[in-house]
């Protein structure tokens, strides 16, 4: 991922588990990541990414998130994780020492980002990469870590089965999320009974299959909108009969309408 930062070029990559900081923090523009996805890697430090434009889908250890506009994800030091951007990507990457994140999530989440976490981020992306400890920078520092524990959680989380038949199933609905198909169909292409696959999902990921379905939508929904798709193109990518009937369910979900959920996100860019 690029990194800019005081000591280093746009395209240097510095491991941040190699820098002896209790929190090392490094910012990214880019205007062509759209495709480009991480493969699975982990870090000693847990990772704090904040996305300020554009999108990220993370997939981390059984569940995926959508990180959009004015949202973090919280990835714990350790966990193996997959990271894919939509759109031109713009935000800060937060590498937390074990030691001083005790106050952080113990699992994933994705979280709220407040005007004054987004500041002090840019304060801290602004240090050097070998910044000064003590004094002014650790305090600096201390104040960014108690407002990411403060920072609300969103649900914009997916839980992922981990069987192979299952996760075969919902590879296929997510490749193809406008084939609004019932579950028995789906059950056939994966080879067993419509009530083995009901209690498979329902035991792996939490959820009904129409729950389950509905939330893939919300987030893939959210994921393109941040990526510049229109209202218009989301419905028939969801495979949508109208654009009424998707705000609907978008509205139910998140609480708002998918044109002022982005309004509302875009309007905190910097």
């Amino acid at each position: 991922m690029p990194i800019l930062n005081e000591l280093s070029e746009p395209t240097d990559w510095v491991d941040p588990d190699g820098v002896p900081r209790p929190v090392v923090t490094y910012g990214f523009v880019t205007t062509d990541f759209d495709g480009i996805e991480l493969d699975l890697h982990r870090h000693a430090k847990g990772q704090i990414i904040l996305v300020q434009r554009g999108a990220l889908s993370c997939e981390v250890e059984g569940g995926l998130w959508i990180v959009p506009p004015r949202s973090a994800i919280w990835i714990p030091g350790g966990a193996l994780h997959t990271v894919k951007a939509t759109g031109a990507l713009e935000g800060y990457n937060a590498f937390v020492d074990p030691d001083v994140g005790q106050g952080l999530p113990e699992i994933c989440c994705a979280l709220s980002v407040t005007p004054l976490l987004r500041e002090l981020l840019m304060r801290v992306a602004n240090l050097p990469l070998f910044y000064e400890e003590g004094g002014a920078n650790s305090r600096l520092v201390a104040v960014l870590l108690d407002e990411f524990a403060a920072a609300q959680v969103e649900d914009l989380h997916l839980p992922m089965p981990t069987d192979a038949r299952l996760r075969r199933v919902v590879d296929l609905m997510m490749a193809s999320p406008a084939e609004r198909r019932p579950l028995d169909v789906w059950a056939k292409r994966a080879g067993m009974s419509e009530r083995t696959l009901a209690r498979l999902i329902s035991r792996e990921t939490g959820m009904s299959f129409g729950r389950w379905r509905q939330q893939l939508g919300v987030m893939l929904a959210v994921k393109w909108l941040a990526g510049g798709a229109s209202i218009q193109q989301v419905a028939a990518g969801l495979g949508y009969e109208s654009v009424p009937s998707f705000v609907t369910m978008f509205r139910k979900a998140l609480g708002t309408s998918p044109g002022r959920y982005m309004a509302e996100r875009h309007s905190g860019r910097l």
